[in-house]
């Protein structure tokens, strides 16, 4: 198993960008579960997590959802994301009809992009003190 029991789901993300933040941000609010866990790529985990992917933390492209059952990246975490919140949200699920180098191209272009449409933080974000036991390192 890739995570802990506690935390079944670990979603490394970029922790400068404001997109990245305001994502978790919506994660926190609508994962009725709550059993989605948070780590940025800067840290010390996030980072060692990254790279064991085989990925640049340095340059991150790729929010990462660990599940117990792989790893999940780019469109694929996003889908998966929303499957685990439930409610609402979950039925962006039925994107994945869409084929994957479709949804990744879009990912991509986003992410490649997202410090010019959406700004970066000097250093990262932090969670209100009431979502901390969420977060991990």
């Amino acid at each position: 198993m890739l995570t802990e029991p506690s935390s079944p789901y670990l979603l490394l993300f970029d922790g400068v960008c404001h997109l990245c933040a305001g994502s978790v941000q919506f994660v926190l609010r609508h994962d009725q579960s709550g059993l989605i866990h948070f780590c940025s790529i800067q840290s010390e985990l996030g980072s060692k997590l990254y790279r064991e992917q085989g990925l640049d933390p340095s340059k991150p492209q790729s929010m990462l959802l660990i599940t117990p059952q792989g790893v999940c990246f780019k469109s694929d975490a996003a889908l998966k994301l929303a499957e685990v919140m439930g409610g609402p949200v979950s039925w962006l699920s039925f994107l994945r009809v869409i084929p994957r180098q479709l949804r990744d191209m879009a990912y991509t272009f986003i992410a490649t992009n997202r410090y010019r449409f959406f700004g970066k933080k000097d250093q990262c974000w932090l969670p209100r003190p009431e979502w901390k036991a969420r977060f991990v390192s």
